[in-house]
């Protein structure tokens, strides 16, 4: 089992092999995520995504905090460098990076790219990452295209972590597609409820997957569950 804790909108702590990934850490800005305690998170890498701020925001005090390296495209992990994170790791699009013994590789995503200042932050991303036994898929902010079709043609996916919420990023229908594309009927949701724009009906949404023949987790802030 994969072991996950769902800390608000599109950030994801996932233990897989003994080994703890953090996904774009937006937290402190996130006012249904104050409960959380930053102080708390200790993963051994943190992956982003792209550099919006609210997928990085907290990004730079758990690593400093924790110690653990930022993964990322070039222009962000060397971002983080100059902030005195000397050990961030640049990737880039195509290629993996070896987290312990995890397999992190970076994939195609359709969306912009800035830090809060406006400066370049290189382009987006998704991840495949791919333990001993099992594999899933972290789509990032994406809309649907159809490079996530040669993801479910090598790789064994389990399930998916996918952009739901519309208005900037991927729906519920593309959502599905991309689930169909990637090869797993288990997806869990984010990028939904934070702001307005991207509130969703919990149980319409369920319930389209549902239809569909795909099984939708829409985790409360906080939780921690397995897949």
């Amino acid at each position: 089992m994969i072991d996950i804790t769902y800390y608000g909108h599109s950030c994801f702590m996932v233990e897989i092999d003994d080994v703890k990934l953090l996904f774009d850490p937006f937290i402190s800005g996130n006012e249904a995520a104050a409960s959380i305690d930053i102080a708390a998170i200790k993963p051994d890498y943190i992956l982003l995504s792209h550099g919006h701020q609210d997928h990085i925001l907290d990004a730079e005090n758990i690593a400093k905090q924790s110690g653990a390296p930022i993964v990322s495209n070039f222009e962000i992990a060397s971002w983080y460098q100059g902030q005195g994170i000397d050990n961030a790791i640049p990737m880039n699009h195509g290629g993996t990076v070896d987290c312990r013994g995890v397999k992190v590789k970076m994939t195609n995503a359709v969306h912009t790219s800035s830090f809060p200042d406006g400066s370049y932050a290189g382009q987006p991303a998704g991840f495949v990452v791919k333990g001993k036994n099992k594999a899933f898929f972290y789509s990032g902010d994406t809309a649907l295209h159809t490079d996530m079709q040669l993801i479910g043609q090598s790789e064994c996916i389990c399930f998916a972590i996918l952009c739901i919420g519309d208005h900037f990023t991927m729906g519920t229908k593309d959502a599905i597609r991309a689930a169909e594309f990637v090869g797993t009927n288990k997806i869990v949701g984010m990028h939904y409820d934070t702001f307005p724009p991207i509130e969703i009906d919990h149980e319409a949404a369920i319930e389209e997957f549902k239809q569909n023949g795909f099984s939708l987790k829409l985790p409360e802030i906080g939780e921690t569950f397995s897949v």
